[in-house]
């Protein structure tokens, strides 16, 4: 039998469960211990009415679950091979200056006192800072990266690729090109005429190894017109009655909000293929969330969900409908709902066009709950700037749209494209790219 003495120990901290409840079942082999103050920060999260209210009740009652099996104190063996406990040790040999008062260092010097008794010991943490605490005094610290992609390679669902003029020609004389090269269901190629100005847009067809030319243009969509290629990549994705899940990556001023709502009232008010758009967005607060601010619930959205306002009414004053003259009306006549996500959780939603702006700060197992809402006959689109994150413990790497896009790249239900030039301003291109 293996000396336990030879097995890692993780110390997980509150962020880490905060992220992903069962994150503990990530840990193969190994021994994992919960500080008695993660449970007592566990305790005082789980009366936000926010996301991390409901994911602290989660991990609550997953640890419950567990707690049946054995004793906590002692350890309680896992299917994966891995042994959890619950520890109160507590370094005694603290450095001078570390405030032992606060939960934050508790819990790292719970991991330094197993440190001190011979153990190998691994901090995990989604708190940067926490984490260089550790290391300071002599604790190893690790990013909690189960559900980390790689940015720098993340799937983009579009390929820009220079062709000879002759292939150039057959394509736009034909409409179809052999394709050689791995495709994907949904993903586009944008094949631009070497020495040329020129290019065309192909959508593959993995079954037959072949990428079709988009034919016709989508034209006005709501009185939005894409300005090139990769939007035009995005409509076509957005209109396609047969994908129920979209994503869509960009900087500020690339339009994908934008575009997004445009296609959602086209599919409403003129195609009616759903029942009404549900536009949403998360709210990043620094302490509790909106619920505890003063006012009625409209007062207190207002400011987070202005930049939604502000896109429905330039497609209305760019796009007159037949009795409809403002943004209000459509609300009052329930075709278009708009929301903060916490009020969303929970609800069953068929039949919509929904739309989760700001997908960026959300956690992989946030996006997991609020994708599985959509109920018969809906379609999800999520919008968002990986780069631009809120949340403190998400970063381009690890959050949830990342996640989401590398984990459905290929489904025949999914379609996604990254735009990448702005189209707001000079001015915004500039700040995108330089600051």
């Amino acid at each position: 039998m293996a000396d336990p003495y030879e097995r890692k120990v993780f110390v997980v901290d509150t962020n880490v469960l905060i992220h992903n409840p069962e994150s503990v079942l990530s840990f193969r082999d190994n021994e994992i211990v919960i500080p008695l103050q993660v449970l007592e920060e566990l305790d005082n999260l789980k009366t936000y009415s926010d996301q991390r209210g409901k994911s602290a009740r989660d991990a609550i009652r997953f640890l419950d679950s567990i707690s049946k099996r054995g004793d906590l104190h002692e350890g309680v063996k896992l299917e994966n091979g891995s042994t959890l406990r619950v520890s109160l040790a507590q370094s005694e040999t603290a450095p001078k200056g570390f405030d032992t008062a606060k939960n934050d260092n508790r819990i790292i010097l719970c991991a330094a006192a197993i440190k001190e008794s011979g153990r190998q010991v691994f901090f995990v943490s989604k708190d940067i800072n926490a984490r260089v605490k550790a290391t300071a005094i002599g604790v190893k610290a690790v990013d909690y990266e189960k559900e980390k992609v790689d940015i720098a390679t993340l799937y983009q669902g579009v390929q820009e690729i220079d062709v000879a003029p002759d292939l150039f020609a057959t394509f736009e004389a034909t409409g179809s090109l052999p394709w050689k090269d791995r495709l994907r269901p949904n993903e586009f190629i944008v094949l631009k005429e070497r020495g040329g100005e020129r290019e065309l847009i192909g959508r593959c067809i993995p079954e037959e190894g072949v990428i079709e030319a988009l034919r016709s243009e989508p034209g006005s969509v709501s009185g939005v017109s894409p300005l090139n290629a990769r939007q035009r990549v995005a409509l076509e994705l957005l209109l396609d009655d047969s994908l129920s899940l979209v994503t869509i990556m960009g900087k500020a001023g690339t339009g994908k909000t934008l575009l997004a709502i445009a296609a959602g009232l086209r599919k409403v008010f003129d195609d009616k293929t759903y029942a009404k758009m549900l536009v949403t967005r998360p709210v990043v607060p620094v302490g509790k969330d909106i619920g505890y601010l003063p006012g009625e619930k409209s007062a207190k959205m207002a400011n987070w969900m202005q930049p939604i306002f502000d896109n429905l009414e330039y497609i209305l004053g760019v796009h007159k409908r037949e009795k409809i003259k403002s943004v209000d009306q459509m609300i009052k006549d329930k075709q278009i709902e708009i929301e903060a996500l916490t009020y969303i959780r929970g609800r069953s939603l068929p039949n919509e066009y929904i739309v989760i702006d700001e997908a960026q700060n959300l956690t992989p197992h946030e996006i997991k709950t609020i994708v599985s809402r959509a109920g018969q006959g809906s379609k999800v689109v999520l919008t968002g700037d990986p780069y631009q994150i809120d949340n403190m413990y998400l970063d381009a790497n690890s959050n949830g749209l990342s996640y989401l896009v590398d984990a459905f790249k290929g489904q025949s239900v999914y379609g996604h494209v990254t735009l990448q030039k702005s189209e707001r301003s000079e001015l915004a291109e500039l700040a995108s790219s330089l600051l």
